[in-house]
């Protein structure tokens, strides 16, 4: 292989490691085949215009003609001319694409889906770094240069994942660089001639033999000094001060800036301003998600939990925070019979909103997001860290769908004492009235399923309470006294006061603070307001886990399993919603009725288009792709089996029939066979040495490879008939020489250890000829292009030369 052909093949696979660290940022990452796809006809492109030769600009004019063409393909072929050729359709149809791609980053977590704008982004960006790579170090031959571009795109990966892309990737990325710096310095050093005494190959047939290793010494010695630089490169950050937050620094996604476990979450009140937020005369925009969730009724957004009641108010405990788990622990008390449903929502909040508790369903299993955030396991709450907020956050939530029935809450057994111990704890200030008052309410109840439901009934139907946000958002036990005489308040009174008379009955009780679903818009996504605030109890039933109620009227929606009747699904509107009709999800336009195909393409057809990597248009996927997608694994998959593959091959020709008659053939079965020890003996560790007779060979290979009794022999054998059809004038046929192989690679499987046998048997080293004889391929194939080129060139320009003598 020449050296710009080498240069070509590392340019390419350069970028592609690279590309490597965008990944993680769409699921599923299928558009790292067409990048490589693409950048493969760019690398051929180049090789061909390199050849012709054409000048370099030319060369850049003509990949980037096929890059031009090869998107249009791609991403807009029923707009063009011929599939092919983008014409003044195709190039507004990219254009809008392209602005659709820049919504959905923003719009999305990580990982986003692969929504076609995103796809365009990411196909797109690594193939003009690629092509850039590709000039600089193939038609330029500057190939340290050409790391500046392949830092710019790992550099865009970390910085979109928030400078955690993995140091994984970024050795990936390293080695890729190196890889393309190693082809140009053996390229160089190819054009200095042999200056350099290194040992050739050992057992490739026409060279001569020596006893170094495997490669040139030049190349060795580039090698490493990658390693080396590599190695310096990943340790002296680590050496440095201030730099430990760097490669191998914490990946975004959890804890603060100072690391590790440990810290507590403060007990802040966060109810100082819900009451605010409630009477805002502008519902602004706090949050913005898409979901999978066929219903979004019941999603509440939850902050915080309050679990303790000193008598002058609700507030969390002070508890010990950790850095978020890759997979948050299972539910406290869920038990799998429970029937959950997976579902997946991508967040982003506003700028203007900035709140230390990040706002998710519960319970979350999952959270994707970057800055410095820390994990409370006993209220399962994300808080920010280091004055980390949650301004202008973007972030996926993974969570369950809890789903107990009726029958499943009303024959839950008690809850764990230290559980119930700490989460039914009543002040002794609280007035006696509470208790009775709840007493009298659950009378006739028969578990304590029936008690929370009859509490809840109470408070939003039965009980004659009215929904007020202008009442003092009084929270002490004699406020809840006050609020169960007088019956007006908000969610805080409501919610307060059923979890604290739930309590009293010894039902494990505490607060939830967040937001409630919000509302659907025509676009398929859910718009949570300021308005939106909310506050609600959670009771404990063992098997269930922690349980949302509802007790506020004309608020949020009652739980499913709180009613004899199915949920209508209705979402929740504003603080005083009849007096805002226009937050009914019922007004807007249907998904049927505003989406467009393009929209539909594009994944803005509402909770049942593409969130994250769900299909958009229902169409189901393409079977071209799924073909090519298939395939490409299929190929990725076999490449590791290639040499066993091969070798295999190779084996079952050479041992092939044992019946040659004439002559020539018998000397070609021998030494077809004498090949075949040799290179299983290479693959066992005895590297071939062609300088040596038959004889002495076998010698050779009998005590290199430890080979004793019935297999010694054999080696012996089969040397004294190669010996016999090359010196002998007339060789007599040898028969079983397949056989004694065959006995041959059983002995020397014997004596090697389980690490030798399975490098034999996976990894030939004698697979290496199947390299040498492409190489040699190539180089004959390319030799008489030279020359066919070179005589096409001369018949062409010879008349111009004859026209030029005469002239003169």
């Amino acid at each position: 292989m020449s050296g710009r052909a080498r240069l070509t093949l590392a340019a390419w696979g350069a970028t592609l490691m690279a590309a490597g660290a965008l990944l993680p940022l769409v699921k599923p990452a299928t558009w790292i085949f067409t990048a490589a796809f693409v950048l493969a006809l760019v690398s051929g492109v180049g090789t061909l215009a390199r050849r012709v030769p054409l000048a370099r600009s030319l060369t850049l004019l003509a990949q980037a003609v096929v890059v031009l063409l090869a998107l249009t393909l791609f991403f807009a072929r029923e707009q063009a001319i011929l599939w092919l050729i983008p014409g003044p359709q195709a190039l507004a149809y990219a254009s809008e694409l392209f602005r659709a791609g820049v919504e959905d980053v923003g719009r999305y977590a990580i990982p986003a889906p692969d929504t076609a704008g995103i796809r365009l982004m990411l196909v797109g960006g690594v193939v003009a770094i690629g092509l850039l790579v590709d000039a600089l170090a193939v038609t330029f031959r500057r190939a340290a240069p050409a790391g500046l571009p392949l830092l710019a795109l790992y550099s865009v990966a970390a910085g979109l994942s928030g400078g955690g892309a993995g140091w994984l990737w970024f050795l990936l990325a390293a080695s890729g660089y190196l890889l393309l710096l190693l082809a140009e310095g053996r390229d160089r050093l190819s054009q200095w001639g042999r200056v350099f005494g290194g040992a050739q190959r050992s057992g490739r047939p026409g060279s001569s033999v020596a006893s170094g290793g495997p490669s040139f010494a030049p190349v060795r010695t580039g090698r490493r000094i990658g390693v080396v630089a590599m190695g310096v490169a990943m340790v002296v950050p680590l050496a440095l001060p201030g730099l430990s937050g760097g490669l191998f620094g914490g990946s975004g996604g959890a804890g603060g800036a100072g690391g590790g476990k440990g810290g507590t979450v403060s007990a802040v009140n966060p109810l100082v301003s819900l009451q605010e937020n409630l009477r805002q005369p502008e519902d602004r925009e706090v949050l913005r998600y898409r979901t999978n969730a066929r219903d979004t009724s019941g999603l509440y957004l939850r902050l915080v939990a309050l679990d303790q009641f000193d008598g002058a108010s609700w507030k969390s405990s002070v508890r010990p925070i950790e850095d978020v788990p890759k997979q948050l622990p299972w539910p406290q008390g869920l038990a799998q019979s429970v029937r959950i449903t997976e579902v997946t929502s991508n967040f982003v909040a506003s700028d203007a909103y900035e709140q230390k508790w990040l706002p998710m369903p519960y319970p979350a299993g999952r959270v994707d997001i970057g800055g410095s955030w820390r994990f409370e396991p006993a209220g399962r709450m994300i808080v920010g860290d280091n004055d980390q907020t949650t301004r202008g956050a973007r972030y996926q939530v993974s969570s369950l769908d809890v789903q107990p029935s009726s029958a499943q809450l009303a024959a839950a057994g008690p809850a764990p004492e230290k559980l119930r111990a700490e989460y039914t704890k009543v002040p002794e200030s609280l007035p006696a009235d509470v208790k009775a008052t709840a007493l009298d309410v659950t009378k006739g109840a028969r578990n304590d399923y029936e008690r929370a439901v009859k509490l809840q009934d109470w408070f939003a139907e039965d009980g004659g309470f009215r929904y007020d946000v202008e009442v003092g958002s009084g929270t002490g036990a004699q406020a809840i006294s006050r609020f169960l005489k007088e019956k007006e308040g908000f969610c805080v009174h409501f919610s307060f006061s059923m979890a604290a008379m739930a309590r009293s009955l010894g039902i494990p009780a505490r607060v939830a603070v967040g937001f409630m679903p919000g509302t659907t818009q025509t676009d398929g996504s859910v718009s949570v307001g300021i308005r939106d605030a909310h506050a609600w109890p959670e009771l404990y039933f063992e098997g269930a886990g922690w349980t949302r109620f509802e007790p506020t009227p004309s608020r949020g929606s009652t739980p499913a399993y709180t009613r004899t009747n199915t949920p209508s699904g209705t979402a929740t509107g504003p603080a005083q919603p009849q007096q805002s009709a226009s937050a009914q999800p019922s007004a807007a336009p249907s998904a049927s009725e505003s989406c467009t195909p393009q929209m539909r393409r594009l994944g803005d057809c509402g909770p049942d288009a593409a969130v994250a990597g769900a299909e958009s248009d229902g169409s189901g996927p393409d079977p071209l792709r799924v073909v090519l997608i298939s395939l490409g694994v299929l190929v990725v998959l076999a490449l590791p089996f290639l040499p066993m593959l091969w070798r295999t091959r190779v084996r079952g020709r050479r041992l092939g029939s044992d019946g040659a008659r004439a002559p020539e053939d018998l000397a070609a079965r021998t030494l077809a066979v004498w090949r075949e020890i040799n290179d299983t003996a290479w693959d066992y560790g005895v590297e071939p040495d062609e300088s040596r007779t038959p004889r002495k060979t076998a010698a050779r290979i009998v005590r290199l490879g430890e080979l004793r009794g019935e297999p010694a022999d054999a080696v012996h054998r089969v040397a004294q008939a190669v010996e016999e059809v090359l010196y002998s004038p007339r060789p007599r046929p040898a028969t079983g020489l397949a056989e004694e192989a065959v006995r041959i690679r059983a002995g020397f499987h014997a004596s090697a250890d389980r690490k030798a046998r399975l490098r034999a048997r996976l990894a030939p080293r004698s697979a290496v000829r199947l390299r040498w004889a492409a190489a040699e391929r190539w180089s004959s194939v390319t030799t008489a292009w030279s020359l066919r080129r070179h005589t096409l060139v001369s018949r062409v320009t010879a008349p111009f030369r004859r026209t030029s003598r005469e002239a003169r």
